[in-house]
């Protein structure tokens, strides 16, 4: 199937004859609102179940369009249509990017001031809202559903579904009292929406929804325009600095554990010449929306952040998505690196990967439950999606197809030529297995009761307080490694424990011990493969053709007056135009209105706020730089 599908097309699958005036209105509707001509796969199947008021299931991955199908359906038919949406920062974001198309929409949630509240009631009660957001504490309040019932609500869209199953990756309890939308509200239809759902939590959602014989569309989990590298993270900070060096002047987000770990880590590319702050939630609320929001409007383009950061930053041209450590699971990977490429353009993500960050995430878990903070139903669907995650993290197989087949989907292709794995950027460590029976006859010599640090420094002949106080510089495996770079080794030990080579203690002071593995390497009787990334990664070919036919100098020109006017508006950037928009308008340079209208993301009300400047800057630059 082609990415995109026809105006024809769409007129004839939407009701299975000859296009009708009721067609012709939704595509008129999406082009003169959002400026596309055309519909993605599955968008015209979701659209028609909520014109028919069928309830829905809908798993679109992050940058598939799935807002469109909820945001189409009120606007053809002239009616007020309620979404469920779990954060402000998501519902902002929406509702300035709606009201920058035109499009009639409004949120109601605690940041608003008594008579903002007042007024975004009013115009829904006036029937003059196509769409109002509300969060799902706030949506069966009292006074809440006393409106819903004088606007006769048709239908309820259900934004990040997956946020009331417990096998999803992001349980919200707040989120299981949606269930009561079908009680309430018997003749409305329920639409649920989410970006990543294995099979399981599809069902969950179904049923905890009390979906009624759903249409239920599941669209590709694949993002062919991402590149995926799962790397052995070796010196983190470096490493981290090394993918930011091929960003240069792009949005970049760098996924952290722990606060600490941003701080430190924005601090470090500061002191490199990046521009780059932090994000977390012990940050005040002033600081976290100076950063948010800063990011959004293309004035900060790279942010160090723990996961407390990006379900409600919707900036389409984040080029590159790093995880410093391994996520919780492949259902929070995939939502996280989905901020990446939104607009379809090619992105990087880049996974620093260490088997610590497993027994990391395992603490943390064992931690929860025996506080009492996670029931035991929680702790045991948490447990498995870290072991899946894990899997991932650790296998050499193609991550494209890896990711695909966990979501319950075939991958056809026998290479994707966009992972680490297939593009052969990770290269085995020379005489592995020597350099293993050395690390493990160690861990042996001191009597399996010192963790890595302390071996580590053995095997290197260092000269160290600990090493003297033991007497290990007497050690016959004391310097094996001399010479061999700290990290490395390190690196080396996690591998090993990721191969069940080696085990590593729980606890505040975990040590390394041997199993029966462990010896069959030491008597030769099993090999072991070590890996290290190559020197030097580059940007792919995909990327590079990205860039054919246009002008760079022109592209960050249109850029430069894009954020000019989203600092005069008040609204983040990508709102105003994307980065396809502004590539398209750069390699085929239009003069009239009539050509600029055919740039994807130019509807009607972007043409008459925006077209003038947008075709003089053009043409002050075509006449700069000497074009006809």
């Amino acid at each position: 199937m082609s990415d995109l599908l026809s105006a024809t097309t769409l007129q004839h699958q939407l009701n299975g004859s000859e296009p009708d005036r009721s067609d012709e209105r939704l595509l008129q509707t999406v082009k003169n609102y959002w400026g596309f001509s055309e519909l993605r796969p599955l968008q015209e199947e979701a659209i028609a179940a909520e014109l028919s008021h069928r309830d829905s299931l809908v798993v679109l991955p992050t940058g598939g369009g799935k807002s469109l199908c909820y945001q189409a359906p009120p606007a053809v038919a002239g009616r007020t249509d309620i979404v469920v949406s779990p954060l402000i920062s998501l519902m902002k974001d929406q509702v300035d990017g709606l009201l920058q198309c035109g499009y009639p929409a409004a949120a109601l949630h605690s940041g608003l001031t008594p008579n903002e509240l007042r007024s975004a009631e009013g115009q829904a009660a006036e029937g003059r809202l196509r769409l109002l957001f509300v969060a799902p504490e706030r949506l069966l309040s009292s006074r809440f559903l006393e409106l819903a019932a004088r606007l006769e609500v048709r239908a309820f869209a259900i934004d990040e579904a997956h946020c009331i199953s417990h096998w999803g990756h992001d349980f919200r309890p707040e989120y299981r009292q949606l269930a009561q939308l079908k009680e309430r509200f018997p003749d409305a239809s329920v639409h649920a929406y989410t970006a990543t759902a294995t099979e399981r939590v599809r069902t969950d959602i179904v049923n905890q929804l009390g979906l009624e014989e759903p249409t239920v569309l599941v669209g590709t989990f694949d993002r062919p325009n991402l590149v995926y590298r799962v790397l052995p993270r070796v010196d983190r900070l470096q490493q981290i600095a090394d993918v930011i060096d091929r960003h240069a002047g792009e949005a970049v987000i760098v996924y952290c554990i722990s606060r600490k770990e941003t701080e430190q880590t924005a601090a470090m590319l500061r002191a490199r010449g990046v521009g780059a702050a932090h994000y977390h939630a012990g940050m005040d609320r002033e600081a976290r929306r100076s950063t948010q929001e800063t990011f959004a409007d293309e004035t900060l383009d790279v942010v160090t952040a723990t996961v407390a950061f990006g379900m409600g930053i919707d900036r389409s041209d984040v080029r590159c998505v790093v995880h410093s450590a391994m996520p919780k699971s492949i259902e929070h990977y995939q939502q996280e690196t989905g901020r990446a490429g939104r607009d379809g353009l090619p992105a990087e993500c880049v996974l620093l990967y260490s088997a610590a960050d497993v027994l990391r995430w395992q603490s943390l878990v064992e931690r929860s439950a025996s506080q009492g903070e996670v029931s035991a139903e929680a702790k045991a669907a948490t447990s498995e999606l870290l072991i899946h995650m894990r899997r991932y993290a650790s296998s050499m197989s193609c991550r494209h197809r890896t990711l695909s087949e966990y979501f319950g989907q075939a991958y056809e292709a026998s290479s994707c030529g966009a992972c680490d794995v297939c593009l052969e950027e990770v290269e085995g460590v020379a005489d592995a297995t020597s350099a293993a029976q050395k690390i493990l006859s160690c861990v042996a010599r001191v009597e399996q009761r010192f963790g890595a640090t302390h071996v580590t420094s053995i095997l290197l002949g260092a000269d160290t307080e600990a090493v003297r106080r033991w007497d290990h510089q007497q050690l016959s495996t004391w310097g094996l490694l001399e010479g061999e770079d700290r990290k490395r080794l390190t690196s080396m030990i996690y591998q090993l424990i990721d191969q069940g080579v080696l085990e590593r203690t729980a606890g505040e002071r975990p040590i390394l011990k041997l199993n029966e593995a462990s010896w069959q390497v030491m008597r030769g009787e099993l090999s072991v493969r070590l890996v290290m990334p190559k020197a030097k990664l580059r940007r792919t070919k995909a990327d590079k053709e990205s860039w054919d036919g246009v002008d760079r100098g022109l592209f960050e020109n249109l850029r430069e007056l894009r954020r000019d006017i989203a600092l005069e508006r008040g609204v983040p950037a990508y709102v105003v135009f994307g980065d396809e928009s502004l590539r398209q308008m750069a390699r085929e340079l239009p003069s009239t209105v009539t050509e600029f209208l055919q740039i994807h993301g130019v509807g009607q009300q972007k043409l008459a706020d925006f077209g003038e400047r947008f075709l003089e800057r053009i043409a002050e630059c075509r006449q700069r730089s000497g074009a006809s």
